[in-house]
């Protein structure tokens, strides 16, 4: 029988993949954008934001020295994964991710999604797209794509399997065994592909939870539940395969909240079900609900330990904006 033998859950964002000379690139798009989620859940643009001043962030936190000392930490982060995975050395990654607009458009958005191809492949942005694309974001494009079409080996018959007893669990998931032209597998995938199993492809089954895009977002109960129904899935598949279980994403972006990030990373750690589950909506909106991949694989993995490697609240304006990096390991 399969076993879940591992798991990791890691932030994905573009600061964690660029020098801090991009740092202040990335914090001027914040100053652009008018869908920030504040503190108190509500939306606001950067003046508003800037405006409470609770909110802010002292000048010592923002300063060149400080922000190499918070990459730093970050690269220690993504490498204490990396060796945690090659340690272990699994059959089989599934990674429980979100889709911004790659494989899934408004054709067709399913809340939940599993992959049961055999193959499956990062596709490179075409150049106009690339070229409409902010030079912060250009510059961590290496943790995202690869330069040419890459293909990636995916466990077929347990991602069949996945879906059949998901469904037999009550859960309505899309299965998909083929990707549509010229879509790519999401850069929540790709982010563990690229920076955690180095130059060692192993065998990748992609989830996708629609943590991001409204109107039919799951909510955080039902992304425990769901994670649940992966596990059952795993250890009911009838061949011997040790298994590691990814989330990729998270945690608050792009106005980080320490409170939050607090009580996500210590439900998971106490398996505190219902501090987890009570999370509202109106929080989990915009980048802080990629924090919904991590509840749904807390639900996968309320069987083993989780240790907290390194949480970073990482800002990168005076306005509070950045990112709460965070690392975890379940074994």
């Amino acid at each position: 029988m399969a076993e879940i033998v591992l798991g990791l859950a890691t932030s994905h964002t573009p600061q964690l993949s660029t020098e801090t000379s991009w740092w202040e690139d990335h914090a001027n798009r914040d100053r652009r954008n008018t869908f920030l989620i504040g503190r108190d859940g509500e939306v606001h643009d950067y003046a508003s934001l800037a405006a409470v001043p609770e909110w802010a962030v002292p000048a010592e936190r923002l300063t060149p020295e400080v922000w190499q000392s918070l990459h730093e930490r970050g690269q220690a982060g993504v490498q204490t994964l990396k060796d945690k995975l090659a340690e272990v050395a699994p059959d089989v990654v599934v990674v429980i991710g979100d889709d911004q607009d790659e494989m899934f458009h408004d054709d067709g958005l399913p809340t939940f999604a599993v992959f049961h191809g055999d193959s499956i492949y990062d596709m490179p942005p075409e150049q106009a797209k690339l070229d409409a694309t902010a030079d912060g974001i250009k510059a961590a494009m290496w943790a995202r794509h690869a330069e040419a079409p890459d293909k990636y080996v995916t466990p077929g018959d347990l991602g069949r399997h996945l879906v059949l007893s998901v469904v037999e669990d009550e859960f309505d998931v899309v299965a998909f065994a083929r990707q549509p032209q010229e879509r790519s597998i999401g850069h929540a995938f790709t982010f563990v592909r690229r920076r955690l199993m180095g130059e060692e492809m192993i065998p990748l089954l992609p989830i996708a939870v629609n943590s991001y895009i409204p109107p039919n977002v799951p909510s955080a109960r039902r992304c425990y539940q769901f994670g649940r129904a992966i596990r059952r899935a795993i250890e009911s598949y009838p061949e011997d395969l040790r298994v590691a279980v990814v989330a990729s994403g998270g945690l608050s972006h792009f106005v980080v909240d320490e409170e939050l990030d607090r009580r996500i990373l210590d439900g998971l750690k106490n398996r505190d079900v219902e501090s987890l589950s009570t999370i509202p909506r109106k929080h989990m909106r915009s980048g802080t609900s990629e924090s919904l991949l991590w509840i749904a694989a807390g639900g996968a993995l309320e069987h083993l330990e989780m240790t907290e490697v390194d949480y970073i609240p990482a800002y990168r304006s005076e306005a509070g904006t950045g990112i709460g990096t965070a690392f975890a390991v379940w074994q």
